[in-house]
């Protein structure tokens, strides 16, 4: 593999973080930006133990103008960015009425602003040599999205339109600047502590809970198998299933159930740090405080080629299945 220069965003803890070691092992010298510069300089002295060039950039994603200056300083430092991952997002967690205006936008500021400002400096400069990756998060619904989290299911929609927007304009350019979307499900990261938090209760991940390496994983597989998509485990298919066939059924689950698998028994005190505005301060890191219950193995990470193919293949059983009744 030629030599990379990636850029990581959100990159002092979570999923930002573990994707940076996952680069750095990979090879690669690895560019960190973030809101919190000590975090960022503990990420970076991990790298450096790996014999990797890094750089740190303190920056808020949602200010375009901080996030352009950081590629310009990043590519002054490590030289020409051939990759780029947004990780990045902030967001608040409760019914629509309680939540403020402005939380609402600064949290779609922060993810879906955020992941627009961040491909639009990559892509600046990656079109001067026609070539280079960019991958997005999404987030892969237990079932439908849930509720009291409408600020960042809709920014995640938003992510999602946007780089299916963007594919045929890059196209019709001619680059080979590929866009990949990795969908993601529940992963145990520190943001379950500092998400602004409007519900009274202590917030936990809902459906199957997954390490953060398990999520770099996917995002470097997408990055250097050139994958249109990425759906980290089979909970995906299943959720399209039942979210598209039997609908009400999965509100009216969601309106029970979906609310207490979302919340701990324990309620807040109403004075806890989140990191809408300002970062939280304290030494985190990748992993977040649900070691105990996440999945440890791999799940299956399915392509858009395993998609396509079970496209055709279910298409082929319809066609065998008419054609046998029409015989009988």
């Amino acid at each position: 593999m030629p030599q990379q220069v990636a850029v990581i965003t959100g990159a002092g803890a979570g999923i930002g973080r573990a994707t940076a070691r996952t680069l750095a092992r990979a090879g690669c010298d690895v560019a960190l930006i973030g809101r919190n510069l000590d975090r960022l300089g503990d990420a970076a002295a991990e790298l450096r133990e790996l014999n990797i060039r890094t750089h740190i950039a303190c920056a808020d994603v949602a200010d375009a103008k901080a996030v352009e200056q950081a590629a310009e300083e990043i590519e002054d430092v490590l030289g020409p960015i051939t990759l780029w991952i947004n990780c990045a997002g902030a967001t608040v967690t409760g019914q629509l009425a309680a939540l403020d205006a402005d939380e609402i936008r600064r949290a779609t500021e922060v993810t879906y602003l955020g992941t627009v400002n961040g491909t639009r400096a990559a892509l600046a400069r990656m079109r001067r040599r026609g070539h280079g990756t960019i991958v997005n998060l999404d987030r892969l619904a237990s079932l439908r999205p849930p509720p009291l989290q409408a600020v960042e299911n809709g920014a995640r929609a938003a992510v999602r339109a946007f780089s299916e927007s963007l594919r045929p304009e890059i196209l019709h350019d001619g680059d080979r600047i590929h866009i990949a979307m990795v969908h993601l499900p529940a992963i145990n990261t520190p943001r379950f502590s500092w998400t602004r938090n409007h519900t009274g209760k202590h917030l936990k991940p809902m459906g199957p809970v997954y390490e953060p390496e398990i999520a770099a994983e996917a995002i470097c597989r997408a990055a250097f198998g050139r994958e249109r998509d990425i759906w980290v485990g089979l909970s995906g298919v299943r959720n399209w299933v039942l979210s598209t066939f039997v609908p009400g059924l999965s509100d009216r689950w969601l309106a029970g159930k979906g609310y207490a698998r979302q919340m701990e028994k324990v309620a807040v005190t109403g004075d806890e740090p989140d990191d809408l505005y300002k970062t939280v301060p304290g030494a985190y890191a990748a992993h977040g405080r649900f070691d105990m219950i996440t999945r440890k193995a791999m799940p299956l990470l399915l392509t858009t080629r395993h998609a396509q193919f079970a496209t055709v293949a279910a298409f082929m059983g319809f066609v065998l299945f008419a054609l046998r009744r029409r015989r009988h």
